[in-house]
């Protein structure tokens, strides 16, 4: 079988294995997810085949670096050689002297406040509106679905059903569910500097992918949430809501800002603990037999149950449990953690090929630790739907898996 032929089956395998673990499984309907489907495709064949695709991606990594090294101006001032200025000793190793928390994390605060002024000016608005109107119109999905999930495409899973937040308490079931996989099954436009500064040494053109991972994904989270929770009622018709505007470009950097700060803050929380909590798991599994000369760890673990996931996708399987790892450190700690053990892994390991499909499989926040974040967000917005947000919440993470999957699976038939 070719390599673009296994992924083609397992665009369609994936989405069956959303199906079988679905609930009414009479009620979930083919044509709207071979529509969905459909969509991915329409989708990425000119977003990575169109002529200047390429230079596309070129341009905007090189924007991205750009922003990358205006960052380190703000990070040496305030860090000194901490933040990446020159150094007063005489490094030892090279990147000894590299420090996450000071050079690469701090990106995020300056995409925090470029989003808030692209906000402001109303482009994010725009594409926002745009893409809803598509994703409906193709999807006969209604407007406050719509707008959620293309928002996803440049914030968080808290802040994109803040847009439709009036729509949350009468939303069908079914499409409270397409509201949580989309984000998912997505990630936040203020990281997208963060992980393509991580991948960019493995894969130069890594932001353009990001993105249009992102977009590719949206109809991808329509389809498997159809497909687990099928459409249970009419549609609810909603528009851009709830958005409070900056009196002012500056206040809008300010207030872009602001929310970087705690968005970073919790990144480097959640990595101390999350790494920190599997150190301790490990240990504990590392109690055990060793299997194959190796002690067992979770990574592993997860490399043995994801293995067959990543080869549906198109991975070979002489690297499907690498891959599988990958798609295990994902879904227990985050993506963040899982790109940085991408960009690490040797090149005999796993292919340029491979490394791109799990791009694309790696981007999106299902996992426990966004869980908890999401439910909280939701039930806030929505002290009414708590039970069905509660619910529906850890076959969320399965749904946005299976998503980001599916979009990997899509993306290796073209490449």
């Amino acid at each position: 079988m070719t390599p673009w032929a296994q992924s083609l089956l397992g665009v369609f395998l994936l989405a069956g294995l959303a199906w079988a673990l679905g609930e009414n499984r009479r009620h979930a309907r083919i044509r709207p997810a071979l529509a969905g489907i459909a969509l991915q495709f329409a989708l990425a064949v000119p977003l990575l085949w169109a002529p200047g695709a390429r230079a596309a991606f070129a341009a905007i990594a090189d924007g991205v670096l750009a922003i990358q090294a205006a960052t380190r101006a703000g990070t040496t001032l305030v860090f000194g050689f901490l933040g990446g200025g020159p150094l007063p000793y005489q490094e030892t190793a090279p990147g000894a002297t590299f420090t996450l928390a000071f050079q690469a994390l701090p990106i995020v605060l300056v995409f925090s406040a470029l989003s808030a002024l692209l906000f402001h000016w109303g482009i994010v608005p725009w594409v926002v509106r745009t893409l809803s109107r598509g994703l409906g119109r193709a999807l006969g999905i209604g407007g406050a679905v719509s707008v959620s999930t293309a928002a996803n495409v440049f914030v968080g899973m808290v802040e994109a059903p803040l847009l439709v937040r009036p729509y949350l308490a009468r939303m069908r079931r079914s499409e409270l569910f397409m509201v949580m996989v989309g984000g998912m099954a997505s990630i936040a436009g203020t990281v997208f500097g963060l992980y393509g500064a991580i991948l960019a040494p493995v894969l130069p053109e890594a932001f353009g992918h990001l993105l249009v991972a992102s977009v590719v994904s949206a109809p991808a989270a329509i389809t498997v949430a159809r497909l687990m929770v099928p459409d249970d009622g009419p549609p609810t018709p909603g528009d851009l809501d709830g958005v409070e505007r900056a009196s002012g470009g500056f206040e809008a950097l300010v207030r872009g800002t602001a929310d970087g700060v705690g968005l970073l803050l919790q990144i480097v929380a959640l990595l101390i603990v999350m790494v920190a909590l599997v150190a301790l798991a490990n240990q504990a599994a590392g109690l055990l037999p060793a299997l194959d000369g190796r002690p067992l760890t979770l990574e592993r673990a997860a490399g043995w149950v994801f293995a067959p996931v990543a080869w549906l996708m198109g991975i070979p399987w002489a690297e499907a449990l690498v891959a599988g790892e990958l798609l295990g450190i994902k879904t227990v700690l985050n993506e963040f953690l899982a790109y940085l053990r991408l960009a690490a892994i040797p090149a005999e390991d796993l292919s340029e090929r491979s490394r791109l499909i799990l791009l694309y499989a790696l981007c999106g926040f299902a996992n426990f630790a966004s869980l908890g974040i999401m439910v909280a967000g939701l039930a806030a917005m929505a002290p009414g739907r708590r039970a069905d947000i509660v619910g529906l919440g850890p076959r969320s993470i399965v749904a946005g898996t299976l998503a980001t999957c599916m979009t990997g699976a899509v993306v290796g038939t073209l490449i």
